[in-house]
């Protein structure tokens, strides 16, 4: 006798569904159209602090012109993806013409030592050879605006300068009377650069004594040099050739 077909109808509930075992092949995933769609803006990190590149060109100034007049910002970033989406499409510091600064500042300081938030402040600097100085800035923008510094709320930024024969980037500071602050940053971020010269810091004030202070903790040379008034307003470039001591421990 042959087989009974079976001729009832299909129930509503599995009317047009396919069957389990499809004709998919092995490993095959099939079109789910009831997925969620994907966010149409991807999560942001988000950073501590606001952070301005400001650019310096040398090619734009005047030997007659105020100092800090030709610095311009460049662009204000706040995500760890606005960052990156900026560096990765500029030039970095071996990159640029002789006699540029490439300054990273706290959004709202501007990289002048006439800023109220600099003048009672003063930077660490570190100096190596023509074109050396890329991978140590990147490190030392990723510390800062990664707030790995124990005293960061103390710095008000970092530039980088491009010279004839070397390369120098500082970190610039809020309170030069603060040692420990300071004496720690530099401390830290020698260990990050692995950076084995000595470094020394100068204080911004204008027509006060500078002071050099080694980053060997806990001994501590010092030297007071008078700057007179008016060289606040000199060319940044001029009071680089200007006398420096430094102190090897």
């Amino acid at each position: 006798m042959a087989d009974e077909i079976d001729t009832r109808p299909t129930s509503a509930g599995s009317r047009g569904r396919p069957a389990p075992d499809d004709d998919r092949e092995e490993g095959e995933i099939a079109d789910d159209s009831s997925a969620p769609a994907p966010p149409l803006h991807p999560a942001t990190h988000p950073l501590e602090h606001s952070w301005t590149f400001w650019f310096d060109n040398p090619q734009g100034k005047s030997k007659q012109a105020a100092w800090g007049s030709s610095i311009r910002p460049i662009h204000t970033f706040s995500t760890v993806e606005d960052f990156w989406g900026l560096y990765n499409n500029i030039h970095h510091p071996s990159k640029l013409i002789v006699g540029s600064d490439f300054h990273c500042f706290k959004n709202k300081i501007e990289p002048k030592w006439e800023d109220p938030i600099c003048a009672n402040g003063g930077k660490w600097t570190i100096s190596c050879g023509r074109g050396k100085s890329d991978t140590m800035w990147l490190h030392t923008l990723l510390a800062m605006i990664g707030e790995q510094f124990d005293y960061g709320d103390e710095i008000c930024g970092a530039v980088v300068s491009v010279r004839g024969k070397q390369e120098r980037i500082a970190i610039w500071t809020k309170n030069a009377a603060n040692e420990t602050a300071q004496v720690s940053i530099g401390k830290q971020w020698k260990e990050l650069l692995d950076y084995k010269d000595s470094i020394g810091f100068i204080v911004h004030v204008s027509g006060a004594p500078q002071l050099f202070l080694s980053s060997q903790f806990p001994v501590l040379m010092c030297v007071a040099i008078l700057i007179r008034p008016s060289m606040v307003q000199e060319d940044a470039k001029k009071m680089d050739k200007g006398p420096k001591n430094r102190y090897t421990i």
